[in-house]
């Protein structure tokens, strides 16, 4: 993994949800690529709200909602690349990026939990 932080991660795949919602758009393709984009989009809007979070729970819930649209991104393109609407290299590269900030989440929820019970 790169030393790129969590928030430079998700606006990054946020501008490659953007994109590949507007090339798709190009091709006429309009019901999964809305769903991308909303679910790309939402994970790094999630975690700017984690850093103004309330408490460490609220903390935590805004980070498992990324988790969860950053998962759910992953099926879009999973379905998009089935449907032959991307093919294997923009798909490669969106699902390793989705991917390496879901793990990236998923430390961090641990983290926090493990800091919150302490």
């Amino acid at each position: 993994m790169s030393k790129r932080n969590l928030k430079d991660k998700s606006f990054d795949f946020a501008i490659s949800g953007v994109n590949l919602y507007k090339h798709l758009v190009s091709k006429k393709e309009f019901v999964l690529s809305k769903q991308l984009l909303r679910s790309s989009t939402s994970v790094g809007a999630n975690i700017r709200e984690s850093r103004n979070a309330q408490s460490t729970k609220d903390f935590i819930h805004k980070l498992s909602i990324s988790q969860k649209e950053c998962d759910e991104s992953i099926y879009w393109l999973e379905l998009l690349k089935e449907t032959n609407y991307i093919n294997d290299p923009v798909f490669s590269l969106m699902k390793n990026n989705a991917t390496e900030i879901l793990l990236m989440l998923k430390s961090s929820i641990i983290t926090a939990k493990n800091n919150m019970n302490k």
